[in-house]
């Protein structure tokens, strides 16, 4: 039978980052699904906490170059390559100096957070997205994980829709009780508007008079995961998942298993248009 391929998108994972849940699950999921059939492609962040010497980290140059308009702005973008440590798998991390060089992942030195998370959230999405699309590797599932990829649920279903890399792709966005989601505002929507995106396709990200990530990924998401314990599910982007799959939250002797019948749920079901 032929392997389901699943790409990992993701704002943390250990080893390079820790301290928090989605490092902590993210940093399991790969070599079980692995070693279970899933052939997988794994994104995240360069931060500047994340020491390229000690995880021997070097740039992919095939995949390098291309530039990731934000707002008008172009940046570049670096991708670099490092292995799991324990794994055959290689992690992809999406580079790029003015959102990503800074020794902290989302608040300065006093927890203050930074005024560019939005930029650096835009930017991150599409750039995964056309990564993924320079892979020439079309995935079964693309679960992401955590706020700051919570625009690539929107950015698959309006500005790339037509991209055959992603026509069969059942998109799963994973939640979790962090405070970045609700952050942002008026500049997280003009960030986040790129292909000429419309006030229209973003109002699924507003709440009330601010915003909530979570809520928009959701809505854009064929599936949602619960990765926090302390994550409050009575909130109100929920209940734009309507008759949407949603796993729960699961404790550890749980928590593999679970994602696998979850994913082999969604695959075997019909694929989402």
């Amino acid at each position: 039978m032929e392997k389901k391929r699943l790409l990992i998108v993701t704002q943390e994972m250990e080893p390079y980052t820790e301290g928090n849940d989605i490092s902590a699950l993210v940093g399991k999921l790969p070599k079980f699904l692995q070693d279970n059939g899933y052939e997988l492609r794994i994104l995240m962040p360069r931060y500047g906490v994340v020491n390229e010497r000690r995880h021997r980290l070097h740039e992919v140059v095939r995949l390098s170059g291309m530039n990731i308009i934000v707002d008008d702005d172009d940046y570049p973008l670096i991708i670099k390559v490092a292995s799991l440590p324990g794994s055959r798998l290689q992690v992809y991390f999406l580079d790029n100096e003015d959102f990503f060089k800074r020794k902290f992942v989302f608040e300065d030195a006093d927890d203050k957070p930074f005024e560019d998370n939005p930029d650096r959230a835009a930017f991150f999405c599409k750039g995964a997205i056309e990564t993924v699309k320079k892979f020439g590797w079309a995935p079964d599932i693309v679960l992401c994980h955590g706020w700051m990829t919570s625009l690539i649920p929107l950015y698959l279903r309006t500005a790339y829709k037509t991209e055959p890399i992603f026509a069969n792709s059942h998109i799963v966005y994973s939640v979790y009780d962090t405070p970045r989601e609700k952050e942002g505002g008026e500049r997280f929507m003009s960030k986040a508007a790129i292909n000429n995106l419309t006030k229209a396709n973003l109002a699924a990200y507003q709440d009330g008079e601010g915003i909530s990530m979570h809520k928009g990924a959701a809505s854009y998401s064929d599936a949602i995961i619960i990765g926090s314990e302390t994550q409050d599910t009575s909130v109100d982007y929920l209940s734009v998942a309507q008759d949407k799959p949603v796993l729960p939250w699961k404790n550890d002797e749980e928590l593999l298993s679970a994602y696998l019948e979850f994913f082999k749920s969604l695959t075997e079901a019909e694929v989402p248009q």
